[in-house]
């Protein structure tokens, strides 16, 4: 089947990872296939309330995928997925692999109505699945009524009862499944300093690469079972179904029943695997102070043996607390664009697992660039950003040539935009980013999206979003104003400024600081990373804000 995606694909760097193995003619579906007819009663997905085997985990993502069909899809177009984290997420990634359609299910929580049809109508989605109820302003906003007004949606699904066609689980007739392992099926929307959401592009391909280095490098087999913190709107939790179906191993998804925290959870579960950010980590760390389960207690952790960290820095303390439990951290680096490309190994010592990234897995190789001329590569022991590539690397970011090209160097390497530096045994040591996002516990917020807002406000002259560093979360937005000569801005009327502008609360600052001037580059561009500074060495003392509204 034509491939209707403009990509990166490379038919000669195709052929040289199909030669090295580290691509195969693998599928998501069927993977699916062949661990069903292996195994059809061992269980493969949970959560709060199903536990399917691979048998009937086959029999549902066929019944998606043939009212998807009989809607009249075809391949290669996309399918949104705005879901809390429950089977039916994965159910429709799966079936989208059947299809070969392209899944974007990177429709976060967070997220606004007004967001969501913007991100429909970059991708001209032709279906959509979503639950009432779920989102930043649901109980204000409707996605159905405003999915409805879309012309380019053939088919809208709603879970728990909702106002669209229900969740297919009557058997179809679904056509011969796709078997094309490079063509485009997952759509994933990140975003750079600018806060511009960039698509990006994997295949079955790019995303299995480095799954399949992932499972042999931890020896992860069918006894394994897998529990992601992550919601499934998040590309670690893909990660997570591609190590799942690499392995056959049981996938368990972050939706505790009611009442039942995650550590309660983790063990109810069994799970032997977790996987989250290192939030997750301190939240469970601080869950088992509070229990009074200290290190040494037996087994505070039910049957974990690995838990994977990935987002923003691991805290060293957070990583030794694991390691002090008997849990060793899989303390990992990458992005949505390479996924988990880098990470420690279970054999690496406990030094560098609590103080490096580790090395790059067989599906990638990186170097160090010089942070103002990425096309000048650094000696051993400075400091660069980090630049990469291999078989792990996406296919490009969906309509938007100019994005894609700006992310490689004149080599070829594809640019983080973070820094780094290799110890002396090659293990990488993340430093910073230069970008200007802002990573509160996993979650990306856009400081441009903030100030955009705050500039709305009538007595703001200038204004600065940037981090101030958090213990738990890692960072949280400090909001900064200067105010036109004689009007001033107080904190929580800014803060109800930005949320009558559509600002999600998730994305709300909680620091805030009047200031009388900024320090500012050469051609008059402020500082940030001053101001970041600033707020470090007591120069300025931001305020702790709160936003309580809806």
């Amino acid at each position: 089947m034509t491939n209707t995606l403009l990509t990166l694909h490379d038919p000669a760097a195709a052929r040289r990872y199909y030669a090295e193995g580290l691509w195969r003619e693998d599928t998501f579906y069927t993977l699916l296939q062949k661990h069903a007819g292996e195994r059809p009663d061992a269980p493969a997905l949970r959560d709060a309330t199903r536990r399917l085997s691979w048998a009937e985990l086959l029999r549902a993502v066929d019944a998606v995928a043939a009212d998807l069909d009989a809607a009249g899809l075809k391949r290669g177009e996309r399918v949104a997925v705005w879901l809390p984290n429950r089977v039916e997420a994965a159910i429709v990634f799966l079936a989208c692999s059947r299809q070969g359609y392209v899944c974007n299910p990177s429709l976060h929580q967070n997220y606004t109505v007004a967001e969501i049809v913007t991100l429909l109508e970059r991708t001209q989605a032709a279906a959509l699945f979503a639950q009432p109820g779920h989102g930043a302003d649901a109980r204000t906003a409707d996605i159905f009524a405003a999915a409805a007004a879309l012309p380019f949606l053939r088919k809208i699904y709603s879970l728990e009862g909702g106002p669209a066609a229900p969740f297919p689980t009557a058997p179809g007739n679904p056509p011969p499944a796709e078997t094309n392992p490079d063509s485009v099926v997952y759509l994933a929307f990140t975003s750079g300093t600018t806060g511009t959401p960039k698509g990006v592009m994997h295949s079955a391909n790019t995303l299995l690469a480095n799954a399949s280095a992932m499972v042999a490098d931890w020896r992860h087999d069918s006894s394994t079972i897998l529990l992601s913190l992550s919601p499934l709107s998040h590309h670690i939790a893909i990660v997570a179904i591609a190590q799942t179906m690499s392995a056959g191993m049981e996938l368990v998804v972050n939706s505790p029943p009611r009442g039942m925290t995650p550590l309660d959870w983790i063990v109810e579960t069994g799970a032997t695997y977790v996987m989250g950010v290192p939030t997750h980590a301190m939240d469970i760390l601080a869950e088992l102070r509070r229990r009074g389960l200290a290190k040494g207690t037996e087994e505070p952790l039910g049957r974990v043996k690995t838990f994977y960290m990935a987002g923003s820095v691991i805290p060293r303390e957070v990583a030794q607390a694991f390691l002090d439990r008997g849990v060793t951290p899989q303390n990992v680096y990458g992005m949505s664009e390479n996924s988990s490309h880098q990470y420690t190994l279970p054999s690496d010592s406990p030094q560098t697992i609590v103080a490096t990234c580790g090395r790059a897995c067989a599906a990638y190789e990186i170097r160090l660039w010089d942070q103002e001329n990425p096309d000048i590569e650094i000696p051993p022991g400075d400091v660069g950003e980090i630049g990469g590539r291999g078989a792990c690397l996406m296919l490009g970011y969906f309509d938007d040539q100019r994005a894609t090209e700006d992310s490689f160097n004149r080599s070829g390497w594809f640019m983080s935009g973070d820094l780094g530096r290799f110890d002396e045994a090659g293990n990488l040591e993340i430093v910073g980013r230069k970008k200007d996002l802002i990573i509160r516990g996993g979650h990306n917020i856009h400081p441009a999206r903030i100030e955009e807002l705050a500039m709305r406000h009538q007595s703001v002259a200038k204004c600065a979003a940037f981090a101030v560093a958090d213990e738990r979360l890692g960072e949280k937005v400090c909001l900064s104003v200067i105010c036109h000569e004689g009007e001033s801005a107080e904190a929580d009327a800014m803060l109800a400024h930005l949320h009558a502008e559509g600002l999600s609360k998730y994305d709300m600052p909680e620091y805030f600081i009047a200031m009388t001037h900024y320090p500012l580059t050469a051609s008059g561009k402020i500082l940030k990373r001053e101001l970041v500074e600033w707020a470090k060495s007591g120069r300025i003392a931001p305020s702790p804000v709160r936003w309580t509204g809806g």
